[in-house]
């Protein structure tokens, strides 16, 4: 229950109950007080038809809610009241905001669900999660209509050159990584680290690690305030993963570790070869055998696949290495406390709540499995090509291969695979119908 004094506290009059889509943003709605004790008990109802959603609202085909059987009916939305925290920029009394996850039948589509389902699974394997995010985007001296005007092209980033860890732009950007601080200390989000990154206006801001689905939280709200905190000044984020075939690519990084239930650490062995425990060892292997079947989840959009140009820093394969960040896995850290694992496949537009999920069932799978990973990548990852698995290369081969998967299917849950895989084809296909810009100016008049 959330406690009376929180609300005679703050005062409240209205507050926010909202969920994270497939997309990872968040959608809800602002219930007065006196509803609030309903929803406690009942839940807050809501059409699942929302995790159909792409984030313009196109609705996507998900079967037994939006296909030929649909209602559009409501199911109950439940409220975590741990999650309590003040939206910047509201009215005094009208500013908290509740996350919730759905319960029943839904549930098993529901992202954030479906991580505590996860989290649940190591909880009975006797290990505990811990996990921290990095999130990367750009941000624009721009406006929704000066982006329309424009058609998208020829923008103006926040700052004009490729800057990584300049503190110049940083010091010229005083008041928007202020403004950043000051927003996520109101939304509990644990910043850790921001910076300047590789190209303009190129930035990035990283959560500290945590457990339970408290990173997972603090980066779908990290995602919908930065924008909103831009937009706010009169400038824009932007999260795809390609923009423009100019930027470099946009990607959210995982840094996961494992304790036991007293916070020992598991992935460190001061005996081992670079301090790595065999259970570390294994955990790799099941990134490495099961995170090519659940590129869907890492690659989400149309958009996602065109980060894998040469030249940026997206992954090569689903190689890893010590401290090389020319691999998908980076093993990071010495110590106890700081060793971990990076994966760096998933992109800016994956859902924070799903990419946690899929990395923790794919190494529990492998810790469970005993499963070697492949030989270390040593030197530049990008000059050894076909080294170790891959991941998919396209939405059609990613789609197929998480359809296929047998452990996303246990570990995840048959209903989620088979409705996420059917709305990302509906988004394929409806994009593949498109006439691209680009094939205008190649084909139109001579081709």
């Amino acid at each position: 229950m959330i406690p009376d004094d929180l609300l005679d506290e703050n005062g409240c009059r209205l507050a926010t109950v909202a969920m994270a889509d497939t997309n990872g943003a968040l959608r809800g709605q602002m219930v007065s007080r006196a509803s609030l004790a309903r929803i406690l008990r009942e839940g807050m109802g809501m059409a699942p038809a929302q995790l159909a959603l792409d984030p313009t609202d196109e609705i996507l085909n998900l079967p037994g809610v939006t296909d030929e059987s649909g209602d559009f009916h409501d199911d109950p939305l439940i409220v975590d009241p741990e999650s309590a925290r003040r939206i910047p920029w509201a009215k005094p009394g009208h500013d908290l905001l509740f996350l919730s996850n759905y319960g029943g039948p839904t549930a098993a589509l529901c992202p954030r669900a479906i991580l505590r389902g996860v989290l649940a699974r190591l909880d009975k394997a006797g290990l505990v999660a811990r996990y921290g995010m990095e999130l990367e985007y750009t941000l624009f001296d721009e406006t929704p209509e000066t982006l329309r005007a424009k058609g998208y092209r020829n923008l103006s980033p926040a700052t004009p050159h490729a800057s990584h860890d300049l503190v110049l732009y940083q010091a010229v950007q005083s008041e928007w990584y202020d403004a950043v601080a000051e927003m996520c200390e109101a939304l509990r989000i644990d910043l850790a680290k921001m910076h300047e990154e590789i190209g303009p206006g190129f930035m990035e801001a990283c959560i500290a690690a945590g457990s339970g689905t408290a990173p997972a939280d603090q980066m779908v709200l990290l995602k919908t305030f930065l924008r909103a905190l831009a937009m706010r000044r009169g400038q824009m984020v932007c999260y795809m993963p390609r923009w423009s075939e100019e930027a470099d690519s946009q990607s959210i990084h995982l840094h996961v570790s494992l304790t036991d239930p007293a916070g020992r650490a598991i992935f460190h062995d001061p005996d081992a070869p670079r301090s790595m425990s065999q259970t570390f060892r294994h955990f790799i292997g099941g990134l490495q055998r099961y995170l090519g079947d659940m590129t869907l989840i890492f690659l989400p959009t149309v958009n996602s696949y065109r980060r894998f140009a040469p030249g940026t820093f997206a992954p090569p394969g689903l190689t890893w290495g010590v401290e090389n960040r020319t691999t998908c896995f980076r093993v990071v850290g010495e110590s106890p406390g700081s060793l971990r694992v990076e994966n760096r496949l998933p992109g800016a537009d994956t859902n924070p709540y799903l990419t946690a999920a899929a990395t923790f069932a794919a190494g529990l799978a492998g810790i469970e499995g005993r499963i070697e990973p492949e030989a270390e990548t040593i030197g530049n990852g990008y000059a050894q090509p076909g080294a170790g698995p891959d991941f998919a290369r396209s939405m059609p081969e990613a789609i197929a291969r998480l359809g296929g998967s047998d452990l996303a299917r246990e570990a995840l849950g048959a209903r989620f695979v088979e409705g996420f895989c059917a709305t990302r084809q509906s988004q394929h296909d409806a994009m593949a119908a498109k006439v691209p810009d680009t094939e205008l100016r190649r084909f139109f008049e001579l081709g």
